[in-house]
């Protein structure tokens, strides 16, 4: 059976896999000049949610929750990046909307693993 570390079983890190997935999917079909401005940024700002996740999860209390809210940034960076390619038209609601819900939950999930971190039960 092959080992894993403790973040990988994360709900929220499986979740945040799933929204590098729809940005890559997503950012396909942007126009080509974008590749290099929009694109990059949107998939480096989906893909910084999990690396924080699971870098923080290596050190103490005080650096996850650090990393988490690192992560939290890019949630929100990601919102701007799903409202400049709306404004844009590079997507359309539907698209907008299912981000968004994405990071909303990405958020809530993100926050409630920082809240669990400070006040341990």
């Amino acid at each position: 059976m092959e080992e894993t570390f403790r973040f990988e079983g994360l709900k929220v890190y499986q979740k945040s896999l799933d929204y590098i997935d729809f940005v890559h999917e997503t950012t396909q079909t942007f126009p080509r000049f974008e590749h290099y401005e929009l694109s990059r940024q949107f998939r480096r700002a989906a893909s910084s949610v999990s690396l924080n996740i699971g870098e923080g999860e290596g050190g103490t209390t005080k650096e996850y929750i650090q990393f988490l809210r690192i992560s939290r940034r890019s949630i929100r960076e990601c919102a701007i990046c799903t409202t400049i390619a709306f404004r844009r038209k590079y997507i359309d609601d539907a698209t907008r909307l299912k981000s968004r819900s994405q990071l909303i939950s990405l958020s809530k999930m993100t926050s409630g693993m920082i809240n669990s971190l400070r006040n341990p039960k």
